[in-house]
């Protein structure tokens, strides 16, 4: 397989080659204007000499000069085919004239050579036609060959005979300065070729720098890893737009990489504690085990309550890892859901969990777009915070109507500069790290009501608390 060449190459072989048919057509343009000048200056030469413009007022013969119209005259009723010398040659700029009959039959004039009679020759000659130019092949009146240039027009003799006189002037000095001049235009169009390469190289070098440094920066991050690498942004063209673009996703990169990388340090750092938590005590009933020391039966129970209670926040802080974890430019699910249907199961588990509290509940038919599991769990969450922080026997009350679902409790409430930081994953107030909890509720909540198209905050409740507020879009019907 051959190989392909490079893009500085290819620009450089286009530019060439667009520079080579430009300078290649205008040279061809010019030798054909050239050539065409030299010939109009041949015809006039040719009409002037012959009697006038050919199809002009008083110019519907050939030149009649007192000896010239007898030389006719005489060709005409003599009519010979063979070139035949003479001491008078014809006057004028040609070199070559003869006679061309009714028939179609050349009649020289002694000394003016002979010219080859063509088809539009005899339909001048018979009337047909009033004039005509063409090139041709003749014989001069030394018999050399020649190719000419002809000019027919209509003649009448004295007695009314019709026919044709073609005067002849040489191409030669047409054809030679033509033929210098497509040599000295070739030779322009060859300079231009390497003139056009050699540009076309220094330009492709030129414009593709930018690309150079850009593939430059590329292969670097790609050997070394380093997404903190910029390209210099100068201009608005379309290389300097293809480094801002570059440098936006090299940004995100890096903060996608450093996310990635928090969030691995803390999910380690809130899996340590259970794990520590549940080793220790298995090894206290392992050691009891292997002592054959038994525990009493009351420390034994309390041992297997906390590895249970240890096991149920593994599997809570993975289910919230896994949902984080969630590619976020995944399409997400979005039906129809009746909100107060999920509220009212979510307060169903919240009563669980909390039996000693109450759970006021007040839910009015609202409907949205989203994942119905995604919403409960969000509510679950919200519910969890207010019955893990609520005193004991205290009120937790939620309310849903129009579009907003509110979740009051009666805890100590959260610092105003602890706010801004609620819905951060892993964050957790200097007073809730002492209680189960990952930490990363609040932040499923976040999202997942952000891709149900709606927003939450928190704030502190009148009369102590925390009031969470959750606003969704949608209709308290259901839609068709």
């Amino acid at each position: 397989m051959a190989r392909r060449l490079t893009l500085r190459a290819r620009m450089a072989l286009l530019t060439a080659a667009a520079v080579a048919l430009a300078v290649a057509a205008c040279a061809s343009a010019g030798w054909l204007l050239t050539r065409n000048q030299l010939y109009q200056e041949l015809d006039r030469r040719l009409a002037v000499t012959s009697g006038g413009p050919p199809g002009g007022p008083g110019h519907d013969g050939p030149f009649r000069g007192p000896r010239i119209a007898g030389q006719f005259e005489d060709a005409l009723a003599h009519c010979s085919q063979t070139p035949a010398g003479s001491a008078n040659p014809p006057p004028g700029p040609y070199e070559m004239v003869q006679l061309v009959n009714a028939d179609g039959r050349r009649c020289t004039v002694p000394g003016a050579g002979a010219l080859e009679v063509t088809a539009a020759d005899a339909e001048v000659a018979r009337g047909e036609r009033g004039f005509v130019y063409h090139d041709g092949a003749g014989v001069t009146p030394a018999g050399a060959a020649d190719h000419v240039r002809v000019l027919t027009r209509s003649f009448r003799a004295a007695d009314g005979t019709t026919a044709a006189v073609s005067y002849a002037i040489s191409l030669d000095e047409v054809e030679g300065p033509l033929e210098n001049l497509a040599l000295l235009l070739t030779a322009v169009t060859a300079l231009g070729v390497l003139v056009s390469a050699g540009a076309g190289l220094m330009i492709a070098r030129a414009a593709l720098r930018p690309v150079d440094e850009l593939t430059g920066a590329v292969e670097h991050i790609a050997r070394t890893e380093d997404l903190d690498t910029r390209i210099p942004e100068e201009g608005t063209d379309e290389i300097a737009r293809l480094s801002r673009s570059f440098n936006t996703m090299t940004t995100a990169l890096a903060a996608s990489r450093e996310h990635q990388q928090q969030l691995i340090a803390d999910a380690g750092h809130e899996l340590r504690t259970p794990l520590t938590s549940l080793r220790t005590n298995i090894d206290l009933l392992l050691r009891s085990e292997a002592t054959g020391r038994d525990l009493p039966p009351a420390a034994r129970h309390n041992l297997l309550v906390s590895v249970k209670a240890q096991m149920r926040e593994l599997s809570s802080l993975v289910g919230d890892l896994l949902e984080l974890a969630r590619p976020a430019e995944a399409e997400p699910v979005h039906e129809t859901v009746p909100m107060h249907d999920v509220v009212a199961r979510a307060v169903e588990r919240a009563r669980l969990r909390g039996p000693g509290l109450t759970v006021e509940s007040d839910a009015g038919p609202w409907y949205v777009l989203g994942d119905p599991a995604s919403l409960e769990r969000a509510v679950v969450n919200l519910l969890d915070n207010a019955v893990k922080f609520s005193p004991p026997g205290g009120t937790v009350t939620v309310r849903l109507a129009g579009g907003e679902l509110t979740v009051r409790d009666h805890g100590p409430g959260i610092p105003a500069a602890d706010l801004p930081h609620v819905f951060e994953r892993f964050w957790r107030s200097p007073s809730a790290r002492s209680l189960p909890g990952s930490g990363l509720g609040l932040s499923i909540v976040a999202r997942v009501v952000a891709e149900s198209g709606g927003r939450v905050a928190l704030e502190p409740a009148p009369g102590g608390g925390t009031l969470a507020r959750v606003h969704l879009p949608g209709t308290p019907a259901p839609p068709d």
